[in-house]
């Protein structure tokens, strides 16, 4: 197996954490965005360091724009609606709804860019939603309108995550890119956020930014040298299945029947998209 493969099953398990260090800090009566304020300013500390080392920093004026919006959309929003939802509702329920980004990303291309919607997209498409159909069980005492709408917005956003990510690795460096946009949503995190946190809370916040933010990232660029991007996003959808082990380990949080079968289905039409994209690449490429 490469190197590249494990290094992004490593990144995707380190992100299939977040939610349960978000469900952690919330012990500490800590908000979403002082929880996701110290996340991300942490990792800057990390970053920062790294960044010079590896050639400094070299984004123009120009560009600054670009990754104020990307960090508003990628970090203040994804991240704190992300959080919020864990905080109402369960790891399990936020973890699968925000892998519904896939209909949003397979739309938008459609719209945006003209991407075509290819029979294993639609395929792919219903799978999710029926998924989604499934695992939303209003009947549940953890499952609100408002955790289900915040849920399929988080979602969006990811979408739009993955969609600003490929304008800013064009001409930056993937690490680079990090850093500014982190910045940038920082800042928009700083009128909400209660910076006075518990002492016991610190090491939960460093953990938030080492493991889940800085280190999972540069695992996943360092992956990116050997595995193409389409094809360590298929890997990558072992996010979720991490993130429901660790949510059923740690917090005993448990998925009806119908609710497996929803996730499988989410999870499988992710792995579906994602496979889609990698084949039309290669096409690409032969055809060039």
């Amino acid at each position: 197996m490469k190197k590249g493969y494990i290094l992004v099953f490593l990144a995707a398990s380190m992100w299939g954490s977040l939610g349960i260090f978000a469900k952690l800090l919330y012990g500490f009566n800590l908000s979403s965005f002082t929880i996701v304020f110290y996340r991300v300013f942490l990792a800057l500390l990390l970053l920062l360091p790294y960044n010079l080392f590896r050639g400094g920093f070299t984004i123009g004026r120009r560009r600054l724009k670009f990754y104020a919006l990307y960090g508003f959309f990628s970090i203040f929003l994804f991240y704190t609606l992300y959080f919020y939802t864990v905080k109402i509702s369960s790891v399990s329920l936020a973890v699968l709804l925000l892998y519904t980004a896939p209909i949003y990303s397979t739309l938008m291309g459609y719209y945006l860019f003209k991407e075509p919607i290819t029979e294993k997209k639609a395929l792919a498409l219903g799978m999710v939603i029926t998924g989604v159909l499934l695992v939303v069980d209003l009947s549940g005492s953890r499952v609100t309108p408002l955790a289900v709408a915040l849920g399929l917005l988080t979602g969006v956003t990811y979408a739009l995550y993955g969609i600003l990510a490929k304008f800013a690795v064009r001409t930056e460096r993937p690490e680079e890119a990090l850093f500014y946009t982190l910045a940038f949503g920082m800042l928009f995190l700083v009128p909400f956020t209660d910076f006075k946190v518990p002492i016991e809370s610190v090491p939960y916040l460093f953990a938030l930014a080492f493991f889940p933010t800085f280190l999972g990232y540069i695992f996943y660029n360092h992956a990116l040298r050997e595995v193409e991007v389409s094809r360590a996003s298929i890997v990558a959808t072992v996010e979720p299945v991490v993130a429901l082990i660790l949510a059923f380990l740690i917090f005993r949080e448990t998925l009806t029947p119908r609710q497996l079968i929803g996730a499988a289905l989410i999870i499988g039409g992710s792995v579906i998209i994602h496979a889609a994209e990698s084949r039309e690449i290669e096409i690409m490429e032969e055809l060039h």
